[in-house]
């Protein structure tokens, strides 16, 4: 039986999130953070851990069928290798920053040195807009190259902005991506099973993302109490020993869920309880 060979980041801040995604999903993962690769057998698949920036070219030259990485490491790589599901984790703005008070939009950007760690996406983003400026490719941290004289601007990802103000820094113009982890396959290419392994990694994103809310109610209130709480397919209603009550129960968005307990209440239902969901299929 051949495997679906995955590709999953052995460290940086994607590497614990994407294990436990597919740990959630059903699969096995690697307990020493030495392993280089685990067999899950009884699920078809082989896990290959690799650095996140190198999975992107590993997918698009087909020596892997399928990759988890960041979007801003799939871009930058050039690779030919696509997204083919969005994880939720990860999240990051990519942006440019410049000393406070220089620079305030995008066409002060022509004539420029700009140094970054994400040389193809710098440059993909200046062409699309017609501004020529020099681009540097430096590893790690490129907030000190402003004040060494390497560069004028800066690009990088920003999270709270706060290394950046230490540096005597700001971002400027609009941002230059929003990034987030990314389920990835080569272009063109489907692999064997794959449309198994999405699906579960899926279920698990909308598990995430819904809570099960189980609730008691007058019937006369059923239609009123439905309209807040449809569910996915319809809820589920069953009837009370008490005379004139019902159960409900469905799926419901987890953001929210605190308000519709209240507007519930409101309406006259009681026992409201809301239980975590692990995995699902829709």
């Amino acid at each position: 039986m051949s495997l679906l060979r995955v590709a999953v980041p052995n460290k940086g801040s994607l590497s614990q999130s994407a294990s436990d995604i597919l740990r959630e999903s059903g699969y096995r993962q690697r307990t020493d953070s030495k392993e280089l690769t685990l067999i899950d057998a009884e699920n078809g698949v082989e896990f290959f851990y690799l650095r996140p920036r190198d999975i992107a070219l590993y997918v698009g030259e087909g020596t892997l069928d399928v990759g988890i990485t960041g979007r801003d490491l799939l871009r930058d790589s050039g690779a030919k290798a696509e997204e083919s599901l969005n994880l939720g984790f990860g999240r990051s703005t990519f942006r440019f920053a410049g000393p406070v008070g220089k620079f305030t939009d995008l066409g002060q950007l022509a004539g420029t040195r700009i140094a970054t760690s994400y040389v193809g996406i710098v440059r993909a983003f200046l062409e699309e807009r017609g501004i020529e400026a020099t681009v540097t490719r430096l590893d790690g941290a490129v907030e000190s190259s402003i004040q060494l004289g390497v560069a004028d601007v800066i690009a990088d990802v920003v999270e709270t902005g706060s290394t950046l103000r230490q540096a005597g820094l700001e971002t400027f113009g609009e941002p230059i991506l929003e990034s987030e982890a990314v389920l990835i396959t080569r272009n063109g290419n489907v692999p064997a099973d794959f449309e198994i392994f999405k699906r579960r990694v899926d279920g698990v994103l909308v598990a995430r993302s819904f809570v099960m809310m189980d609730y008691d109610i007058e019937e006369q209130h059923v239609t009123t109490a439905v309209a807040l709480t449809p569910g996915i397919e319809g809820p589920t209603i069953s009837p009370l020993h008490r005379e004139g009550w019902v159960a409900v129960r469905a799926m419901v968005p987890r953001a929210g869920a605190q308000r519709l307990m209240d507007e519930l209440y409101g309406i006259g239902a009681r026992g409201i309880l809301t239980t975590d969901i692990h995995a699902c299929r829709l």
